[in-house]
């Protein structure tokens, strides 16, 4: 069963369990810290395809395949996946899982997918729309700078408020299993507009819609963040982070002590050009399914608050100058 806690938090009864998780990423992100925790490496950008964007559909249909055999399952036991990506009409997540013939339905959220998948899972299950119901997402640095930015060919000089597109995807498994990592409250984000318009510094477009996000839930929840193990947001990256710790503190909120972003997780700023840290879909997706998810395993983590946040920005609203407004979605995921 599924209640409505406050105004903006949705409580699972049966919380559902992720009974299987897949991550995959690229040659960057063997280099950083978290290269141990991924299930997958590619070193190969094309990931033995003829382009970027087949390699990144490559990239979700492996995380899956991942995801469905360590939750000792087949294709065919899926009722619906939700699925999405950063590239026009998500052509990552339609041409990647076609081969799997699971019904479908596709996401766009941005760097937020992943929680919004995950948000969209759980709620199927709770509700019994699906026994078994799954989510992936994924980016590819080259395919979206092509998209984004400028191709690589072109050479462009990097702010230093940019961040890197992660190469990588991950992909959950969720049923009302009653054990391991679950699903126990969702706050739905909305729409944040601040009138950021700088493609090269998504951590200040995407900040305020985390800090009005997680300001709601813990109001909706009456917790603090105390009462959490980890506070991990998707890709703010250095910029974004201390933005957010600014926004909350004036609401007396303050999360450092256990905060961590997944953009700042998966490289090493230090020896690894990143500028501002990793971002895209499949930063926070492949950081939630390798280490996160494996840390609850071994019962490191019990109770966590994930926030995935994403620009809803196009190639089209970027050339016409449009301002880029924020999500933020929310998932309290606990051990069972």
């Amino acid at each position: 069963m599924i209640k409505k806690i406050g105004r903006r938090t949705l409580g699972f009864e049966e919380t559902p369990s992720i009974i299987g998780y897949g991550s995959v990423a690229g040659k960057k992100e063997s280099e950083g810290p978290l290269s141990q925790h991924f299930d997958k490496l590619i070193y190969d950008s094309y990931d033995g395809n003829d382009t970027y964007e087949q390699a990144e559909s490559r990239l979700q249909n492996e995380a899956v395949s991942l995801a469905l055999q360590k939750a000792k399952l087949g294709a065919d036991e899926v009722d619906c996946i939700f699925a999405g990506d950063l590239l026009n009409q998500c052509i990552s997540s339609s041409f990647g899982l076609m081969e799997f013939g699971i019904p479908y339905l596709g996401q766009y959220g941005a760097c937020s997918t992943m929680a919004q998948g995950l948000i969209m899972s759980a709620i199927f299950v709770e509700s019994g729309a699906a026994n078994i119901a799954a989510c992936v997402t994924s980016s590819h640095f080259a395919s979206a700078e092509r998209q984004y930015r400028f191709p690589l060919e072109y050479g462009g000089v990097r702010t230093p408020t940019a961040q890197w597109t992660v190469t990588g995807a991950g992909s959950c498994v969720l049923k009302n299993a009653k054990k391991g990592a679950s699903v126990a409250r969702a706050t739905i984000g909305k729409i944040v507009d601040l009138g950021v318009t700088d493609v090269n510094n998504m951590g200040a477009a995407m900040a305020p819609a985390a800090a009005q996000t997680l300001k709601s839930y813990f109001e909706d929840t009456s917790t603090s963040p105390d009462d959490y193990d980890l506070i991990l947001t998707g890709d703010l990256g250095e910029v974004g982070s201390k933005s957010l710790y600014s926004l909350l503190e004036q609401d007396n909120i303050n999360i450092q002590k256990n905060h961590n972003d997944c953009g700042l997780m998966i490289f090493e700023r230090t020896k690894q050009d990143v500028h501002a840290g990793g971002s895209g879909c499949g930063c926070a997706a492949s950081v939630l399914c390798s280490k996160i998810l494996g840390d609850f395993k071994n019962h490191r983590l019990e109770n966590i608050l994930f926030m995935a946040t994403g620009a809803l920005m196009s190639p089209t609203s970027c050339s016409q100058g449009a301002n880029i407004p924020g999500i933020a979605h929310l998932v309290n995921i606990k051990n069972r």
